[in-house]
């Protein structure tokens, strides 16, 4: 089980902006969490002029909870508004501006299948605003009305509160999104997973098996998350020194370096070359 957060930067656009702005940092849930949450992402910011950041969605489920005074995108003033944000397939833009803070839980893929019960490609694209989300699925009654208390907490206080939100959500042990967690960890981190039937036969799964078993318990089928994580480790190499884009086309599974480059700009919103230069 990991014994701390990830460090990497994969899917942030611009990561080094993003830090110069917000105060940005991950932590551990609870242990007996671990199995199904990422980890807690919190963020805090003063702004004197508005800042847009953009994310390449990682294919899982987040939930999450914002208070602040100024006005950002799609959030009223005032008390956490909390929403569940399904597996996003687009771009991901937020302007900040004024002050306040973000709390939210990024589930590992496949993770959040025994808090909803059901197939989580119902969320897929969706953001499900909290609590009137609770009137629409009977399991958003564990969210109290008004959310966690988080507007006035520190980082422990934040993390505990998230830890007893999710605790008291009493997730379902579930053999099948083991599975769905142990396959996508596996896309994540082996980045030789190139194809689905590479995967399939790795792990002794029918492809038709896999299929199914990612659509339910993931939100996204395997060929899409193997292209999101081969995508991402894309977006994260162009912000470092230069590189040929030809090999890493090679190196990530494309038959060409167009392919790349056009599926780059899809996701990202610039050219490969574009976004190195903006970074730098």
């Amino acid at each position: 089980m990991r014994q701390r957060p990830r460090g990497d930067s994969r899917g942030i656009l611009d990561p080094g902006r993003l830090l110069r702005e917000v105060r940005f940092r991950r932590h551990l849930p609870t242990e007996s969490l671990r199995q199904w949450v990422e980890h807690y992402w919190l963020i805090d910011w003063s702004l004197s002029t508005p800042f847009e950041q953009r994310v390449v969605p990682h294919p899982a489920v987040n939930v999450v909870f914002r208070s602040d005074d100024g006005d950002g995108d799609n959030h009223a003033h005032g008390p956490e508004a909390g929403e569940v944000a399904g597996v996003g397939r687009d771009l991901f833009r937020i302007t900040l501006s004024g002050t306040g803070r973000v709390s939210g839980v990024q589930f590992r893929p496949g993770g959040f299948h025994p808090f909803w019960r059901r197939p989580i490609s119902e969320l897929t694209g969706r953001r499900v605003p909290l609590p009137a989300g609770r009137l629409t699925h009977p399991d958003f009654s564990m969210f109290a009305p008004s959310g966690p208390a988080l507007s006035t907490a520190n980082d422990d206080e934040r993390c505990r509160a998230l830890d007893t939100l999710l605790t008291g959500w009493q997730p379902e042990p579930d053999p099948m999104a083991e599975e769905a967690v142990r396959l996508a960890e596996a896309i994540r981190t082996d980045r030789t997973v190139l194809r689905v039937d590479d995967l399939a036969a790795r792990h002794d799964v029918p492809v038709r098996r896999l299929q199914r078993l990612f659509m339910e318990y993931v939100g996204v089928g395997p060929k899409w998350v193997i292209r999101r994580y081969r995508l991402q480790e894309a977006v994260e190499q162009a912000a470092g020194a230069p590189l040929s884009w030809a090999d890493l086309a090679a190196d990530l599974g494309y038959s060409d370096q167009a392919h790349l480059v056009r599926d780059f700009t899809a996701v990202a919103g610039v050219s490969p070359a574009a976004y190195a230069r903006s970074v730098r």
